[in-house]
């Protein structure tokens, strides 16, 4: 990821990173259509949501710490690992409180409105990106990180609705994108040091006991009669999507990352629409395209600084 013994003056060039990368920028893309299929997985459990989240975590654990022996990489660097397994810990309990509450949230309110709210890291990493930086978006970025907005609001369409049903979960899932962006946040940290399967192992493994205690805390069903969707959840979300978005984390500037983010609710969109029979406005239409123009925007600005 860093070029080995850059010259001084070159620092301040690692800010921006190499959104021109066609590899990165597909991971980033796979990695939300992934983990698009998690609140469908969510509802097919036959255990509690926080349950479900944590048989997620749980059942992909030794699949990543296999891959993690096998890809290698460790941590770089000669300083003690003593503070990166600080952050690690923090990121484990980040995600497993992002991870629970948006599964809470998830069956409180639609789908559309489940996943949109639960990838508000959608603005709030950007901004992240920025205030690190020390620099203000140049005027594509702001254009597309704008656009982005408009489409994300308008992906709601109908589904935004002044439901005292669904506001405890539109509530939960809101919480539970703030919980995302700090997950973002520490591992973007992590991702500095270490290789991005090693670095997901320790993060998956650090969520295991919070999610355990925060399912037995409300008193969930644990034990599953049926596995098949808890199995697809592990491997399609944890595994695939958390996997590629944890490479793209460190490929790919705040301002791509969360603006790809965008991708999870379109895609969940169309789940809905064919399993579900929620279809598609005519706004939401136009927000994905909106969205879709955020991306292309992106894609330019990077080819054009590459």
């Amino acid at each position: 990821m860093h070029a080995s013994a850059p010259p001084r003056k070159t620092a301040p060039a690692q800010t921006p990173l190499p959104d021109a990368s066609p590899v990165a920028f597909a991971a980033v893309i796979l990695a939300n259509v992934a983990l698009a299929f998690g609140p469908w997985f969510v509802r097919l459990a036959d255990t509690g949501p926080v349950a479900a989240a944590f048989w997620r975590i749980t059942l992909a654990a030794p699949v990543l710490v296999a891959a993690a022996f096998v890809a290698g990489g460790g941590v770089r660097g000669r300083q003690p690992p003593w503070g990166l397994l600080g952050v690690l810990l923090l990121s484990g309990i980040a995600f497993a409180g992002d991870l629970g509450t948006w599964h809470l949230g998830i069956r409180q309110t639609t789908l559309a409105n489940a996943t949109l709210f639960g990838n508000s890291a959608t603005l709030i990493f950007p901004i992240y990106g920025f205030l690190v930086a020390r620099a203000w978006p140049t005027r594509m970025q702001a254009f597309a990180l704008l656009l982005a907005a408009l489409g994300g609001g308008l992906l709601m369409g109908r589904s935004y609705q002044a439901d005292p049903r669904h506001l405890i979960g539109d509530l939960l899932c809101l919480a539970a994108g703030v919980l995302y962006a700090v997950y973002f946040i520490l591992m973007a940290r992590v991702r500095t040091r270490v290789a991005p399967v090693p670095a997901l192992a320790m993060s998956t493994l650090a969520s295991i006991v919070p999610l355990l205690l925060y399912a037995l805390v409300l008193g969930e069903r644990i034990w599953p009669d049926h596995w098949g969707a808890l199995i697809a959840m592990a491997l399609v979300s944890q595994v695939v999507g958390q996997g590629l978005m944890i490479y793209a984390l460190g490929k790919l500037s705040p301002l791509v990352i969360g603006i790809a983010l965008l991708v999870q609710p379109i895609v969940a969109g169309a789940i809905g629409w064919i399993i579900y029979g929620e279809r598609l406005s005519g706004p939401d239409l136009l927000g994905v395209a909106l969205v879709a123009a955020a991306l292309v925007l992106v894609r330019r600005k990077g080819r054009s600084e590459a």
